[in-house]
């Protein structure tokens, strides 16, 4: 195996592996739940064995090469291509940019006020602006390989959303195009208009249904288990394992030493904590990592079933019920039954086995957190979503129940752009929240614009006097002296 930006030689067979009765499925057939007893897939590496004759110093040489590749096989998150996808050919794999994305330590400032060393993994500049594309390309370069292999003329993809998911599978399928469909399910009145606009501009069909996403995730799955439909949730394992990129980035960032790393991820419909984890624990499989991070989840308490069924100490007391979610303004958390739990549950188990006490742990915040947090995280130069104010509201509550180690890093998930949400933004500074959420606007956070001169001055004013009463207004609030 080459060190440089050849494409790998190592191609293997991999299988759906369900969690719940153990049976396995090859893939040469699309599966989002086992047929056997319904439960949730698995993607395996029957092969991965054989990864293991590298040595963990090798394989960081080898990701590490591929870094500067300008091949579009080997960029973004394909750069680990061994521990994706290896039964793709170079042929099939999409790269719009998605992966890559920068972790920007926080400043000096926000760190004091929050009293926790953070950083932000900006998942945000992915190309539909979330992190959804990490798994989205993923699922579309094999969906590209069954339809080369098959000869499929016709492919009518379909997702639930809140909006990042709807954004990124619109916007793959436009790039794939030819047998290629979008159609996106999505919650009436509940998803921003930014979000919105995204899978309209990218062509796909909207479609909207009453209530939230649980009831968009029900008409789709009904769809997947009777008519022949690519299911695009994070029920499709695919995306899991194009998710799992964002654990092997946060290693790299850190040249391969997560000592002292804690890694704060919102649950949502649980794909991304599930992801998160699976990558770590391959890395320390292989051994390009020497320890694990510890990974927290955070859960807004108005959709918090993870934190609910990790707050009973004793796992075997522990019992799974879903939720009936309250309205959050971390859109994509709201989620009451979130579908890849089951696989939180199985690597949660192999993470706190292996990284000990504490490895792996849930959060519950308030919906003021979350809003407060999003706000103060962008006054000071990040352009973290809610979600991101989710974990930076989770960072600081693990601060406060001395979960977090005063020399520890919090490594904050910024799942989509601050941009997508700004509606939320603009109510919090119009004091203006539906009373449903329980936020209200604390005054030294709110910033709005200010009219400097009257509309009527620039009529009645000739342009140079316009001019110097608009200027002096301004010396005015601003309280400048001359030179």
């Amino acid at each position: 195996m080459k060190s440089g930006q050849t494409f790998p030689a190592y191609r293997s067979r991999m299988e759906y592996f369900c969690l719940g009765c153990g049976r396995r499925y090859d893939i040469d057939e699309l599966h989002y739940t086992c047929p056997s007893c319904g439960d949730v897939f698995l993607l395996r590496d029957t092969g991965f064995k054989e990864l293991k004759q590298t040595q963990g110093e090798k394989w960081r040489e080898i990701f590490d090469a591929r870094a500067g590749s300008k091949d579009p096989a080997l960029r973004g998150i394909f750069r680990f291509y061994e521990l994706m996808a290896p039964v793709l050919e170079p042929e099939d794999i999409i790269y719009l940019g998605e992966g890559g994305t920068p972790i920007v330590e926080s400043s000096p400032q926000l760190c004091e006020i929050t009293k926790v060393r953070t950083a932000y993994k900006n998942d945000g500049q992915n190309p539909s602006a979330s992190f959804k594309d990490r798994g989205m390309v993923c699922a579309f370069s094999y969906l590209r390989a069954l339809i080369r292999r098959h000869g499929w003329d016709q492919v009518l993809t379909v997702c639930a959303s809140t909006g990042d998911t709807s954004a990124s599978a619109a916007l793959y399928a436009a790039y794939v195009g030819g047998p290629v469909k979008s159609v996106v399910i999505l919650p009436h009145g509940k998803v921003t208009p930014q979000q919105m606009a995204q899978p309209l501009g990218s062509g796909a069909v909207v479609l909207e249904v009453p209530g939230v996403f649980d009831d968009c995730m029900k008409v789709v799955e009904y769809l997947a288990d009777n008519f022949r439909v690519a299911l695009l949730n994070s029920k499709n394992a695919w995306r899991i394992l194009g998710q799992e990129s964002y654990a092997f980035e946060v290693a790299q960032w850190y040249d391969w030493d997560l000592a002292g790393k804690c890694v704060f991820v919102p649950i949502g419909n649980a794909g991304n904590i599930t992801a998160v984890m699976s990558g770590f624990l391959k890395l320390l499989d292989l051994g390009v990592i020497e320890s694990l991070p510890r990974v927290f989840g955070v859960q807004s308490h108005h959709a918090d079933p993870v934190y609910r069924y990790y707050s009973v100490d004793e796992p075997g007391k522990r019992r799974w019920r879903p939720v009936n979610v309250q309205p959050s303004a971390a859109q994509a958390a709201m989620i009451g039954n979130p579908v890849s739990f089951p696989r939180v549950r199985h690597f949660a188990e192999r993470f706190e086995a292996l990284g000990g006490d504490g490895a792996f742990q849930v959060l519950q915040v308030t919906e003021q957190q979350i809003m407060d947090s999003m706000i103060l995280a962008n006054r000071f130069g990040h352009i973290a979503c809610t979600q991101g104010g989710e974990c930076l509201a989770g960072a600081v509550r693990a601060r406060e129940l001395g979960l977090l180690g005063q020399d520890e890093l919090a490594v904050l998930d910024a799942t989509a752009h601050q941009l997508k949400f700004i509606g939320f933004q603009e109510m919090y500074f119009q004091d203006s929240f539906p009373a449903e959420y329980g936020v209200r606007a604390r005054p030294e956070f709110v910033n709005r614009p200010e009219l400097i001169i009257e509309p009527k001055d620039k009529d009645r004013l000739s342009a140079e006097d316009y001019v110097a009463k608009a200027a002096e207004n301004v010396v005015q609030r601003l309280g400048l002296t001359r030179k």
